[in-house]
């Protein structure tokens, strides 16, 4: 399995190897030098040596290349021979040649007869084979140095035999000055501990580098892989266990992957993508890499290894195989049925020969599971069942019981009732510590079983679907389930509470809520009234944030939950409370909002008793991060935050995945809104990738990524997140995050000067809260749509959006959509050129949202007020200076309130005092990195007379970005054109060029591309 074996290493991609592609350039250019190349099979060194051969480093020079062969050569020397032999190949560099050749190298004409016209006559024979062969080290010498410049490389030493490797320390004992020599090897196959006839020290003048290479991580076997693939990045988890099955090697990689590309014409393996992740996102790949076989040439390759070692090391290795995980040596005595004695020194033999390599605690495994998987298929199919037996047999005698290895060997060992028993075991254990996902995979794969009686199908079905319904796995348990309940053999009992689960998986998912309130209603049916499980059920149909239903229509739903109250407790009551608190809230019911508790410094008090066992500290986590979800939905940030923090740590303690992810899209979403943004599109995308089947979740972090694209002005991008908030069917998403989506719709429309397009988006958004008879959540998108609406010159219905929304949230707890009803009315008067009022009105709704702690929304409406005071004084404004007109990010403050340690002193001389408000504004977007906020507000300025400058003056830069330049550099990373630079910044073209050469020389870059995908602090 030589690295370049069934594949052009020319075409193949190389990853990973910058710092080793570089050192061995150097080696090279460096002349007289050495390079030892050393790595383990298909790791990649003759990949790495071609890369060197097709580049500037051999520029003028000769290159002569051979390899050793397995099977040996028929004469010595052959591998330096054959290099030599090459000579006449192709034409020789300008000013190479063979140049003055001594006599001595005549006794090369019948070792190479291709040059025998170039070399003397041979002397007259010294009758000494030592003789005869110091001169033939001599003469190979002396040929190369006659070459001139040159590179000698010779690959697979660990497979020459020893006339070649004194031949070659000879050469490299003095070597002549212009060459430069690369030898490749492993090391687990070398004759000695030398590559060489024995060990190697550069003599002085002569540079001497050890490259190992080292198997490539999992990041880099992604990236191979998208390369090997043709697609710009693929999913982490499939990097994973990409990484895992090839243990990282890049021969095993791509060998992996074109069997995987080649089964890729099945619907199993076909590219899918998720219907949250928006258009150019990374592709996601249905199927799994354990379902490929292992490519030809790793298999002949494992056949040859095991066909040179002794039949005991063939049953050490196919026990280790059977085995399957890293066991110790005594483990794998037993399972061979091998003498302890026996036994060490045969492991020693495929411990050398490189096919079992030690890992941790001294146990020994293969290097990677195709490896394993190679071996395996060798097994006879009776020898298999037969090793699994005593794999079992081992096993039971372990403390604790390692239930899931058992499981798995008593089912290859055709013992079936063993295996049910001790996978049902597993996945209790399992859902015991919170493992839900091990859980769950378990429960699916015994549900497939044949031969299962009613009870196991009852009785596994009902821990499924509970088990599921806490993890995060959801598409692959919705798919079980639903089966399910058409089982003939389930009861109608175990029916119901199935389809129960069925229906809260359903719910979760995108495209499917409205299939689970129906699965949630039929239950119901199936199920006795005083059933615990009803009031999961009935709780889950009151919510009201969940699709177009009505609010009024929930009622119903909702005085059952009322009633079912009253009676419940424990375990029953939290979950009920869990849902029930969080609706009341989210429909603006103050009752359900914690007060503050004075013993615990104001934290929120829920009066909820100490948990009693991990059930209720799961639905007590519920309640927390429910109840932190709806507070930041209508407005209460600061209690969202002190709920979160209870509540992920809750889930934590529990287990609760599903809850947990609940939490971080929530706290994403706060941070958003709080101005926290260190990091966070980074860390909204890692959530995303992790939680992208989670309804809830997902959309609300494509709310949060669209956002933060828009504060960038990456419109493109920007647009593609919001719509996969859900806006496009509303009926089976969030309300909360369809709202929030339909505003970032309005939002970009208005930056793209398209008003029309704008006021879609907001009667969408609009005609939504009307249908749901709640206004709690429009804080976002009134004052837009107002904005849109009076763009368009639909001043109507702009003021009956207000009326509208007003009368919604009439009585009802929602402090966002207050102020926002604040803004929205400063607007409309600022639309009827009442600018006294407007600016009064849009500074009242700038310290309604200081007191929510929401800075830039704050800013946004302090910004508004200036210019309605500017016009008030008569200086009038630019159109496209105009907050939501041409450049129109989104953006938010930090932790500070706006105008917060802000002087107005740094206006410029002479400015109004309307405008000696901008700079503080102009700071929180600075702070933020709204980077459109901050030019249209700089813009404002300029237009003016204002700038902000420091009392101590301008700074100077120097080598460091200013942070215009950093304002650039982001743009030029994620790809954009000096044109959108220049409509980004509100800059003239010429300036955008200007910025855009500064910014490419301070960060030592030669061409934009290079800075494309780079993170800038």
């Amino acid at each position: 399995m030589n690295d370049s074996l069934g594949r052009n290493p020319a075409l193949s991609p190389l990853v990973g190897r910058a710092q080793e592609l570089s050192a061995l350039a150097d080696g090279v250019r460096r002349r007289p030098g050495v390079v030892l190349v050393e790595g383990e099979a298909g790791v990649g060194k003759s990949r790495l040596v071609h890369e060197v051969l097709a580049s500037d480093a051999v520029h003028g020079l000769r290159v002569l290349v051979s390899r050793c062969l397995p099977a040996g050569e028929p004469s010595s020397y052959g591998p330096v021979l054959d290099a030599l032999g090459t000579l006449l190949d192709r034409p020789a560099p300008r000013g190479t040649g063979l140049r003055g050749l001594s006599p001595v190298t005549g006794v090369l004409r019948t070792a190479l007869p291709e040059l025998a016209e170039l070399l003397p006559e041979p002397p007259a024979p010294a009758g000494d084979p030592r003789t005869e062969r110091q001169r033939l080290f001599r003469a190979v010498r002396e040929l190369v140095a006659a070459v001139g410049p040159a590179i000698l490389v010779v690959e697979d030493l660990h497979w020459a035999d020893t006339g070649t490797r004194n031949l070659l320390g000879y050469l490299l004992a003095a070597p002549p000055p212009e060459l430069a020599v690369v030898l490749t090897y492993r090391y687990e196959d070398l004759t000695g501990s030398a590559p060489l006839a024995g060990a190697y020290h550069p003599p002085p003048g002569t540079a001497g580098v050890l490259l190992r290479l080292r198997p490539l991580d999992r990041a880099q076997a992604g990236e191979l892989a998208a390369a090997v693939l043709g697609s710009e990045a693929v999913p982490a988890e499939f990097a994973a266990e990409l990484h895992e099955r090839t243990a990282g090697i890049p021969f095993v990689i791509e060998e992996t992957l074109r069997a995987y590309r080649g089964a890729a014409t099945g619907e199993l393996y076909a590219p899918a993508r998720a219907k949250h992740v928006p258009p150019g996102a990374p592709g996601l790949y249905g199927g799994s890499l354990a379902d490929i076989g292992v490519p030809v040439l790793l298999r002949e390759a494992m056949a040859e290894r095991l066909a040179k070692l002794p039949p005991s090391a063939t049953r050490l290795a196919q026990a280790a195989a059977v085995l399957g995980v890293p066991a110790p040596a005594e483990l794998l005595a037993r399972v061979a049925g091998l003498a302890p004695r026996s036994c060490r020194s045969t492991l020693g033999r495929l411990l050398d020969s490189a096919v079992l390599h030690t890992a941790d605690a001294g146990a020994v495994a293969f290097r990677h599971a195709l490896a394993r998987q190679a071996v395996y298929e060798t097994v006879p199919a009776s020898r298999r069942r037969e090793l699994h037996r005593r794999v079992c047999e081992a096993l039971r005698e372990q403390e604790p019981t390692p239930l899931v290895q058992l499981a798995e060997h008593s089912e290859r060992a055709g013992l079936q009732t063993d295996a049910l028993r001790y996978a049902e075991q597993a996945a209790d254990r399992a859902a015991s510590v919170g493992d839900s996902g091990t859980s769950t995979r378990l429960l699916q794969r015994l549900l497939a079983a044949p031969h299962l009686s009613d009870a196991d199908v009852n009785r596994l079905a009902l821990k499924l679907g509970k088990v599921a319904h806490t993890g995060l796995d959801q598409r692959d348990p919705v798919a079980v389930l639903d089966r399910l309940v058409g089982d003939p053999r389930l009861s109608t009992i175990t029916r119901g509470r199935v389809r129960l689960y069925l229906g809260l998986l359903l719910v979760r998912q995108e495209g499917a809520a409205r299939a689970g309130r129906r699965a949630l209603e039929t239950a119901l049916g199936e199920l006795p009234a005083n059933s615990e499980h009803v009031s999961t059920g009935v709780a889950i149909l009151a919510r009201p944030f969940l699709g177009t239903t009505p609010y009024a229509e929930l009622e119903p739903w909702t005085r059952q939950v009322e009633d079912l109250l009253e009676t419940a407790g424990g375990e029953q009551r939290l979950s009920l409370l869990a849902s029930h608190l969080c609706s009341k809230l989210h429909a603006g019911d103050r009752s359900a909002l914690p007060g503050p508790d004075p013993a615990s410094g104001g934290e929120p008090d829920l009066g909820l008793p100490p948990a009693r066992g991990i059930a209720e500290l799961r639905q007590q986590a519920r309640i927390y991060c429910n109840l932190a979800d709806a507070c930041t939905a209508i407005g209460h940030y600061g209690t969202a935050h002190a709920l979160l923090e209870r509540g992920v740590r809750a889930a934590d303690e529990a287990g609760a995945l599903f809850i947990r992810s609940t939490g971080e899209s929530t706290q994403a979403r706060l941070d958003w809104l709080r101005g926290d943004w260190d990091g966070l599109a980074e860390r909204a995308a890692a959530l995303l990738e992790e939680y992208r089947d989670l309804l809830p979740v997902a959309g609300e972090l494509s709310l949060v990524l669209g956002s933060l694209a828009a504060a960038r002005g990456d419109w493109a991008r920007a647009l593609r997140w919001f719509t996969a908030t859900g806006v496009e069917a509303p009926q089976d998403a969030i309300t909360p995050v369809v709202l929030g989506g339909y505003a970032g719709l309005v939002k970009v429309r208005l930056a793209l000067g398209e008003p029309a397009h704008a006021c879609r988006d907001a009667d969408r958004g609009l005609a939504l809260v009307r249908a749901k008879g709640i206004g709690t959540w429009a804080g976002e998108l009134l004052p837009l749509a107002v904005e849109a609406y009076l763009a368009a010159g639909r001043k109507a219905d702009a003021a009956e959006a207000v009326a509208s929304v007003a009368d919604t949230v009439a009585g009802r707890e929602a402090p966002l959509t207050a102020a926002a009803l604040v803004e929205a009315r400063g607007r409309l008067a600022a639309a009827d050129a009442d600018h006294a009022r407007a600016a009064a009105g849009l500074q009242a709704a700038q310290r309604a949202y200081e007191d929510l702690r929401a800075p830039y929304l704050a800013a946004r409406a302090g910004e508004c007020a200036v210019m309605s005071r500017l016009a008030g004084e008569g200086g009038g404004t630019r159109r496209e200076a105009e907050p939501g007109r041409g450049t129109r990010p989104r953006s938010t403050g930090g932790s500070r309130r706006v105008g917060e340690a802000t002087p107005v002193s740094e206006a410029a001389d002479g400015a109004g005092p309307a405008v000696a408000q901008l700079p503080g504004l102009l700071r929180v977007y600075d702070r933020l990195g709204a980077t459109v906020d901050a030019s249209r507000c700089r813009a404002l300025m300029r237009a003016h007379g204002a700038r902000p400058v420091s009392r101590r003056g301008r700074r100077g830069y120097g080598a460091e970005l200013s942070p215009r330049e950093r304002e650039v550099a982001r743009l030029l990373a994620d790809g954009r054109s000096n044109q959108d630079i220049a409509q980004v910044l509100s800059l003239s073209l010429r300036t955008a060029e200007h910025h855009v050469g500064r910014v490419l020389r301070k960060l030592g870059a030669v061409t934009r591309t290079e800075l494309r995908g780079r993170a800038i602090d």
